[in-house]
């Protein structure tokens, strides 16, 4: 019984040690194809469209009514200190500094990162990237990095508009419940959020935007067993996305601000 425990801890360490080797050497690859010609600019178009712009309905009704929550909470807490002109303030924070990158992140995770590794995945059990490597042509440059590059491209702007939105349904709560004034809520504004609190978390999108693109690729270029394998991909890409969305913003948050 006890080699048999130390067998299956073995194992997972192996594993655990493989794939980590795999996905430092596929970041690797996908370094080297950004550099390498030629430089596939239509296809980097498509998925700049299909990641960014297909994105920004969801993206849009998540930032407006995520501020509006935030701000009726916000309003509540302020109101036991009486301090419920500073909701303002404190709502954006929120949404510039953490809830704007994380909350688009994760909803660009669950609808293009999954599509993207549902799409490679099914490329690689058809067969279709062992075609390319016959046509001598890479598929980490030709299939991966217009993604990746897109993707980092395209997160920070999206996170610009669920920062907008969302300011913008906390400033409707804000003054539809009377907490505080239009003058109020922005000259605390201006006061009190600086520039480097939106910059900031732009920064930590273009990370969550690699992180996304780099896992979801990877899933899919992994991909064995067919449709069953397929499902699998697509939902490990969302999980350990999310998962790594989490992790990055808990280490960057203290080296950001």
């Amino acid at each position: 019984m006890v080699l048999d425990w130390i067998n299956l801890v073995g194992d997972y360490l192996y594993r655990i040690f493989v794939n980590t080797g795999n996905f430092v050497i596929f970041h690797w690859e996908i370094l080297k194809g950004i550099f390498r010609k030629p430089f596939r600019f239509n296809e980097l178009m498509f998925q700049m469209e299909f990641i960014g712009v297909k994105s920004w309905g969801i993206v849009s009704l998540t930032g407006l009514f995520g501020g509006m929550v935030i701000a009726l909470e916000t309003t509540y807490a302020l109101s036991l200190f009486g301090a419920e002109y500073l909701v303002g303030p404190t709502t954006l924070l929120a949404l510039f500094r953490e809830l704007g990158p994380v909350l688009t992140a994760l909803m660009v995770t669950g609808r293009a990162g999954s599509a993207m590794a549902t799409e490679l995945g099914s490329m690689k059990v058809t067969e279709q990237i062992d075609a390319l490597y016959v046509m001598a042509v890479d598929p980490v440059q030709y299939l991966v990095v217009p993604r990746v590059l897109a993707t980092i491209i395209m997160l920070p702007l999206l996170t610009f508009l669920f920062n907008f939105l969302g300011s913008t349904g906390a400033f409707i709560i804000s003054i539809s419940t009377g907490a505080t004034t239009p003058h109020t809520f922005f000259i605390e504004i201006i006061g009190r959020v600086h520039n480097w609190d939106l910059f900031g978390g732009l920064i930590k999108s273009l990370f969550f935007g690699m992180t996304i693109s780099a896992i979801s690729t990877y899933m899919g270029m992994k991909t064995r067993g067919g449709a069953r394998g397929v499902g699998q991909a697509s939902t490990l890409s969302v999980v350990y996305s999310s998962i790594m969305i989490m992790i990055n913003d808990y280490i960057l948050t203290p080296f950001i601000f």
